[in-house]
């Protein structure tokens, strides 16, 4: 497993892939994918009609295509990198917009 941080031009990246989704994936205006970044970790968030959830984790490990996957478990309060028996997990290819179709998928709007 990579300790890498994220790049800015990878943050960069991303950013303009979650704004893409949002404007062409989602549902409605009002509901949105936030991403946020801690060390090598992405986090992508939903805004729902203006309240912040979460939804899964990408962990960096030097490929924008082959980030590391956790959703994240309301019932436990955890990301977890090791549930896969969630709706929508067949979207999960190691993309950002595969995490984001899962998470929609996971906890519909």
């Amino acid at each position: 497993m990579g300790k890498k941080q994220i790049p800015d031009e990878v943050r960069a990246q991303v950013k303009a892939t979650v704004e893409q989704f949002n404007q062409e994936e989602m549902p409605d205006p009002e509901c949105f994918y936030v991403p946020r970044f801690k060390g090598r970790y992405l986090y992508l968030d939903r805004s729902e009609w203006g309240k912040i959830g979460h939804v899964c984790r990408l962990e960096y490990d030097g490929d924008m295509d082959d980030w590391i996957f956790a959703i994240y478990r309301y019932s436990r309060g955890i990301y977890d990198p090791e549930e896969w028996m969630f709706p929508g997990a067949g979207h999960v290819d190691g993309t950002v917009v595969g995490a984001m179709r899962a998470g929609l998928e996971a906890y519909p709007v």
